[in-house]
């Protein structure tokens, strides 16, 4: 096996149950792997977090890493007419989204964010009470 430095900003890390890592293209969206993901990106506008969108990962727990920056994770209320719970996170921090929990970003300034988790049967709705 050749060792080279992998861009975090290009590729994703998967991690597979068997002790595999590889580098691999970054999915946002749902994936059949039952490998982890760890993916780093860089993000200017909301648009780029898809703060328009809810996102929820069935099978396992999200870390949602600021590195530089600053954004607001958003965590749907689990009882309808309830107010969303609100994270901030600063560079170098991190939040745990709970399994099955919908959770949104929204930006604060330019960051580098790093989520870790097990995209299979990820999903994302649409928000109906876009600002």
């Amino acid at each position: 096996m050749t060792t080279t430095a992998i861009d975090l900003f290009a590729s994703a890390l998967h991690f597979r149950p068997d002790g595999e890592v590889r580098a691999a293209e970054r999915r946002m969206a749902s994936s059949d792997s039952d490998a982890w993901q760890i993916a780093t990106f860089h993000v200017e506008t909301d648009a780029d977090v898809h703060a328009d969108h809810w996102e929820m990962h069935p099978q396992a727990e999200e870390a949602v890493c600021c590195l530089t920056g600053g954004v607001r994770l958003y965590l749907r209320p689990e009882t309808p007419g309830e107010a969303e719970d609100m994270v901030r996170l600063q560079a170098g921090t991190a939040v745990i989204v709970p399994r099955g929990r919908w959770h949104r970003l929204q930006l604060d300034a330019p960051s580098d964010l790093m989520s870790i988790t097990l995209r299979e049967g990820t999903r994302l709705e649409k928000r109906n009470d876009s600002r």
